[in-house]
């Protein structure tokens, strides 16, 4: 008995000394710390394992290696940007452009975000139709073949791009393949034996240093991107595997947004993808050269800027974009997303715009992947409705797209959900796009989905279940580290 009171001081000791660090220490916001320390006092010991992995923030040292941007000139246009806009010099392109050039001057002063003109953009909200695209991308290659996704998986689909990669391989062209541990985790390094043995190089991302415990779990590359031969890219939700193709039988379906690019855009892609592989690879490092940045020639007509962001980041970045755009209404918000766990700054937002009079849709899915993040989504979308926001509940199957339309005039395709993960603990990357083209078809689109939706009245979310609201009340409390 007095052995048992000894581990049980002990352990309340224990608890007690990391909700002190996390209070005084940390410098977590006030929810995500009530909340740890929530865990730390019901859970114990295991809330304490809890916080190994995924509680600790993540040094803000330099994690990028920035340097060889300047010798391709990047960094001198996006001085000459910061400048031309600040004086009022810069030449705009189009209206819309011009009517957002505070939102632009955002993402260059605070992400380095270079604006580029004359992109061609072509919507892809279908896996097969994403993936034929892609492939026929691949086996077209010349030159390069950058490619990294959160998630690789090793079936059908995965080991399709695996073959056509490696045959490029053979045929002298250079395959690089970057993915994330933790999303690929049944990803092994002897799947890639034979591209490897073609002159194929893979990094991974946040290796576990001890398998299979890895301390920075919690921090997970979220990026989807492809770089072919400088002249396309992709950028977008879709991961590798079959289910993105409608082969899983759970979710069904699968309804995406990605993003196919060609023109100036593809440099940031690049610059972003050689980024994130130096990072991961230092084996393989990429030197800057300009045969990765050819020269393009316009043969589109969209802007836009290609932002990043990630717990490395002073500020968060995608999300105060979010906000610039939302405030910036003057009709319409789209949204679409299949987590809705905003913080107070962008409910507040949203709130408002609602308030205010603004048409405000947002579109989640029917069918939980995450069951906590699904009943936390679930009770903030609630509370939209409360407000006056129209909800959709996405019935065709499983809706993973990350889309923001704003008055068919501007929007932001990428890979960051609207939860507190997406914004403070994934690296992410996304298009803020100013065309109203490229706006009126993506607001089409969310307007076709509308048609396999129910949409989530007030009088329907009040009659929920008791078990329903208990979970939705668990959840939410579980808001701010989901």
């Amino acid at each position: 008995m007095e052995i048992y009171s000894i581990l049980v001081a002990v352990m309340f000791f224990i608890n007690m000394l990391f909700a002190g660090m996390i209070i005084f220490f940390e410098r977590k916001d006030a929810s995500a710390t009530w909340a740890w320390v929530l865990i730390l006092f019901f859970i114990p010991f295991l809330g304490f394992i809890i916080y190994l992995f995924l509680g600790q923030n993540l040094t803000k040292k330099r994690l990028f290696d920035t340097d060889g941007t300047r010798k391709i000139g990047i960094d001198q246009v996006i001085a000459e940007q910061i400048s031309q806009i600040k004086h009022s010099e810069f030449q705009f392109d189009s209206r819309v452009t011009e009517e957002y050039k505070d939102l632009i001057y955002m993402h260059l002063i605070n992400n380095d975000s270079m604006l580029t003109k004359g992109n061609e953009i072509e919507i892809l909200v279908d896996g097969r139709k994403k993936f034929e695209t892609l492939l026929e991308d691949i086996r077209n290659a010349k030159s390069f073949i950058h490619i990294q996704y959160y998630i690789i998986k090793n079936d059908g689909l995965g080991k399709q791009i695996i073959k056509e990669l490696t045959k490029k391989a053979k045929q002298g062209v250079k395959v690089r393949v970057l993915y994330d541990e933790l999303g690929s985790r049944k990803l092994k390094r002897k799947d890639f034996a034979e591209l490897v043995q073609a002159g194929g190089e893979i990094g991974v991302f946040f290796p576990s240093k001890l398998a299979p415990i890895n301390l920075r779990l919690n921090y997970r590359n979220h990026r989807k991107l492809v770089n072919i031969d400088g002249y396309v890219g992709y950028i977008g939700g879709f991961n590798v595997g079959d289910e993105y193709l409608g082969l899983n039988e759970r979710f069904g379906y699968w309804r995406d947004t990605h993003l196919r690019i060609e023109g100036p855009a593809v440099d940031s892609i690049q610059k972003r993808f050689i980024l994130d592989w130096n990072q991961a690879s230092k084996q393989y490092y990429i030197n800057y050269d300009p045969h990765y940045f050819p020269k393009k020639i316009g043969a589109g007509k969209a802007a836009m800027q290609i932002v990043s962001s990630g717990p490395d980041s002073e500020w968060e970045q995608v999300k105060n974009g979010y906000i610039y755009m939302i405030m910036a209404a003057k009709k319409s918000i789209y949204i679409q997303t299949p987590y809705f766990i905003p913080d107070p700054s962008l409910l507040d937002a949203l709130r408002i715009a609602v308030l205010s009079g603004k048409d405000v849709r947002i579109m989640i899915p029917n069918r939980p992947d995450h069951p906590f993040v699904y009943w936390a989504t679930y009770s903030h979308v609630g509370e939209m409705i409360k407000t006056g926001a129209k909800v959709f509940i996405y019935e065709e199957g499983f809706i993973h797209a990350k889309m923001l339309v704003v008055d068919r005039k501007i929007n932001s395709v990428g890979t960051a959900n609207i939860d507190m993960r997406s914004f403070k603990l994934n690296f992410e990357v996304n298009a803020f796009i100013y065309d109203q083209e490229t706006s009126e078809q993506l607001a089409k689109q969310f307007e076709k989905d509308m048609e396999l939706c129910f949409e989530l009245t007030q009088d329907l979310y009040d009659q929920r279940s008791k078990v329903i609201r208990f979970k939705e009340s668990i959840s939410r409390l579980l808001s701010p580290i989901l």
